[in-house]
């Protein structure tokens, strides 16, 4: 049976768990070796079990771990083009290590699982989501780092079983809190991070294609809360007609994790 668990959510790290019945992998390395390693063992998983990791982008809270993690296992990074050249010259990658060039669009056979990559609109070149293509006909989502929902996206996303999708900030909160202007522009963007309210807005055709498995991820600590991003979510499905705990399941993905979700 096919799991997801985000073993870490926000802004301080990243990482996500996924399982199933030829193997297990990794989405980004965002913490410690320590506390990547206690967290995959807290969800029924083990370090040394992990062949491959995915990257979506080089940023600090998404690679924090990357290079003791790959001493320690040795495991393949499959990433895009410019996020493996990004990693190889800021020396995040040990030598010796393989890599994967993920093609957007392209099917492509890991052991654990097939996978296609899809572009992200964030600030840095080469930022990816994906979607894992599990042996119990299983497909699974992980999208977060994004400034707005493009039409590729939508595509990608269709028919998950599950998604993992950012749902980043309150924009009122936003607006009227502690960060610089420029900070408050760039989080805005179309090359930030999307909105409680723009994550909401994508659930009801998601769930009309199949999706029944909701995760909202990437949540602000200064700029959002569970709660108003589960209201924003949930208001918007209940007007489509759907009723929580019958058609589909929420749930937020904290800072610190080790809630699983089957499958």
């Amino acid at each position: 049976m096919s799991r997801i668990c985000p073993l870490f959510s926000g802004s301080t790290g990243n990482s996500t768990y996924i399982s199933g019945p030829s193997g297990s992998l990794l989405i980004d390395a965002g913490v410690s070796l320590r506390s990547l390693a206690a967290a995959l063992e807290a969800a029924g998983g083990r370090i040394d079990d992990i062949t491959d990791i995915f990257i979506t982008h080089e940023h600090a809270d998404h690679i924090k771990g990357l290079s003791p993690f790959l001493k320690k296992t040795g495991a393949r990074v499959i990433a895009s083009e410019k996020t493996l050249s990004a990693l190889i010259c800021a020396g995040k990658i040990p030598a010796g290590i393989e890599t994967l060039a993920a093609e957007s669009g392209k099917v492509t056979e890991i052991p654990a699982a097939a996978f296609i990559r899809f572009a992200t609109p964030h600030d840095c070149d080469g930022s990816s989501g994906y979607c894992f293509f599990m042996p119990d006909n299983v497909k699974i989502s992980v999208c977060t780092d994004l400034g707005k929902i493009t039409d590729e996206i939508r595509q990608a996303l269709s028919g998950s079983d599950a998604v993992l999708l950012e749902s980043n900030h309150d924009i009122e909160m936003l607006k009227k809190g502690p960060y610089p202007p420029e900070l408050k522009m760039r989080i805005l963007s179309d090359t930030g991070h999307i909105s409680n309210s723009s994550c909401a807005c994508e659930l009801p055709a998601l769930l009309e294609a199949g999706t029944t498995r909701f995760i909202l991820g990437h949540l602000s600590r200064h700029n959002n809360t569970p709660l108003l991003a589960l209201s924003s979510a949930e208001a918007i499905l209940t007007d489509a007609g759907a009723e929580s705990g019958s058609d589909y399941m929420l749930t937020v993905a904290a800072p610190s994790s080790n809630r699983v979700t089957v499958v």
